[in-house]
């Protein structure tokens, strides 16, 4: 008859440190994921409200014949909708007939 003995490990805690580092590099790994994707929805929400008010203006001069005056006039007659807390709109037109110039920036977050 054969007989094993099993060695009992002598340093458990260099398993326990291991197996910390690797979890702690996973939620690393997750929290910048994270980061990147919310980074990237800012990005799409800028640039879809963009030509969202580009795509009005621009509707507005097919329907009445000229450019709208404000971002107030298309919010009040064209549907559009922007969240001031959120985004700073320049809105610059000279003329009725020619394209404004139209940039939005996102508004930086105060400190609290």
């Amino acid at each position: 008859m054969i007989h094993v003995v099993r060695q009992k490990k002598k340093f458990p805690i260099i398993g326990l440190l291991g197996s910390a580092v690797l979890i702690a590099a996973c939620l690393y790994l997750f929290a910048a994921g994270t980061g990147s994707i919310a980074e990237r929805t800012k990005e799409e929400n800028l640039n879809t409200l963009t030509e969202a008010v580009k795509r009005a203006a621009v509707q507005c001069y097919a329907i009445e014949g000229r450019y709208p005056p404000s971002v107030e006039y298309l919010e009040e007659h064209y549907g559009i909708s922007i969240d001031r807390e959120v985004y700073h709109v320049f809105y610059s037109g000279w003329a009725s007939n020619i394209m404004p110039d139209i940039t939005i920036i996102p508004a930086e977050k105060e400190a609290e």
